[in-house]
């Protein structure tokens, strides 16, 4: 990899490549993907991994915003580009670039000192409330959170890292590209999340798997053999009592839970104690990470108090690109704000309550949705779950939306209304409830509440 990377980067400077430059990759998960991102590196230019489920609209928002000195693109998703403007076409490169066979030697290109502070890597959010925004990370920011994670994940020379989560995403990221080199792992790629690839990985013997919950939901359905693994952690998403339930009794084993976001190169907290904790508890902070809660005043909260999580450290992004604005309006004196709710329990740990625009507020009294789709998805037929608040008038309510297989939607929503009487406080009993046979989802398996929202204006 090193060798082929080193040569593609050759040709990368051929083409224009130097420091500073932008290079978009838009590749699927494949040996190929690992080859263009450090020969972008090698060659000293600035990453911008493209999500491979982008539409039309959104690639071209992130090509104007970024103006790329090159595309570098899988055959498969060539396509997506066509509607570009011809002077972009023209700095498109595909598979056939990099070259094979590879000489055993390959003359390494100079290195020029960089300030460990300079941009190296341009992520764009999944853009659920607008357009995707380009999230700046530095050598020091990479460095910091890759240190921090193996401190917590006693990550070491020879783990297997099973990838299946989409490499654009900064999770795989972090832990494949980043960790895995540094410690002296390797990665065990899956294309697609299908089930012969799964259990094609799952041969390799992974000792470290990375998945969202919907992602272990699915491996207890196929019951993926994955005997030798240390560590398995969740993230990117809420971990159901159902799912974390089904994983440990199948395969007596822990979900540690994780959480993170972009903007922090990503990772915050994981829980990785030995023993059972609620399914919101995302543990102690990562070393080196601080972290406050808040109000809407920026006042510190006492511990068991529900505020807005704020975090620092040397871990949280320079900003976001080309939107001073956007950047302010988060991040002050080096602090972050998450945008989620969380407080910090008798045991120094974190637990999530729910990102805060999802928050339900009526009539004075707060309705947490996390709290209500873990009751929801409590229910053998239910598989997804989402809650959003709907307003009429001075009042906001919860409406919820599943998804279930082999159930009649009456007979269902009769069930869900009584599990719920018999689960939640009267004021969180969501007024409607919609049976579909899936949910929206974004590129890394959440349920996208935005789509929710609009399905909802439509029906009104």
């Amino acid at each position: 990899v090193y060798n082929r990377s080193m040569l593609f980067a050759h040709e990368l400077r051929a083409r224009g490549v130097d420091a500073g430059e932008r290079v978009i990759i838009l590749y699927e998960n494949s040996i190929e993907f690992f080859i263009a991102y450090y020969a972008v590196w090698h060659a000293g230019g600035i990453v911008v991994p493209l999500n491979v489920f982008l539409v039309q609209h959104e690639i071209e928002h992130i090509v104007q915003d970024s103006k790329p000195i090159a595309l570098i693109v899988s055959p498969s998703l060539r396509e997506k580009l066509d509607h570009l403007p011809p002077e972009v076409l023209a700095t498109v490169i595909t598979t056939i670039d990099m070259h094979t066979p590879v000489p055993r030697q390959v003359e390494k290109i100079p290195y020029s000192p960089k300030n460990p502070h300079d941009m190296v890597a341009l992520l764009y959010t999944s853009g659920t409330t607008g357009f995707p925004k380009g999230v700046m990370l530095s050598s020091s920011n990479i460095i910091t959170n890759v240190i921090q994670a193996i401190s917590r994940f006693d990550a070491e020379y020879g783990d297997r890292i099973l990838c299946a989560l989409p490499l654009f995403h900064s999770f795989p990221q972090a832990t494949c590209m980043w960790m895995a080199p540094l410690v002296g792992g390797s990665v065990i790629i899956v294309p697609k999340i299908e089930r012969k690839m799964l259990f094609k990985g799952a041969s390799k013997k992974p000792t470290f798997v990375i998945a969202v919950p919907a992602l272990y939901g699915l491996m207890c359905l196929l019951r993926i053999p994955l005997t030798k693994v240390r560590y398995f952690i969740s993230g990117g998403d809420a971990l159901s009592d159902k799912i974390r339930g089904y994983f440990q009794l199948l395969y007596g084993r822990k979900l540690s839970n994780g959480y993170g976001l972009t903007e922090t190169t990503p990772f915050i907290a994981v829980d990785n104690d030995d023993f059972t904790q609620p399914t919101n508890t995302i543990g102690r902070p990562l070393p080196g990470i601080s972290c406050s809660i808040q109000d809407e005043q920026h006042n510190e909260l006492p511990k068991g108090s529900i505020g807005i999580l704020w975090v620092k450290g040397g871990n949280v992004m320079l900003g976001y690109y080309n939107a001073p604005e956007a950047t302010a309006a988060i991040m002050h004196n080096g602090w972050l704000n998450t945008g989620d709710l969380a407080y910090i329990d008798v045991n120094d740990k974190l637990v999530l309550a729910g990102r805060e625009k999802d928050l339900i507020s009526n009539k004075g009294l707060k309705i947490y949705p996390q709290e209500i789709e873990n009751v929801l998805l409590s229910h053998p037929a239910v598989i997804q779950a989402g809650v959003i608040g709907i307003k009429e008038g001075e009042e906001e309510f919860p409406v919820a939306f599943v998804a279930a297989r082999d159930s009649s939607p009456d007979i269902l929503i009769k069930e869900l209304k009584t599990l719920c009487i018999n689960k939640l406080a009267p004021y969180k009993i969501p007024r409607y409830f919609y049976v579909q046979k899936e949910l929206p989802v974004t590129a890394t398996g959440k349920i996208n509440k935005k789509l929710l929202r609009d399905e909802i204006a439509v029906k009104s």
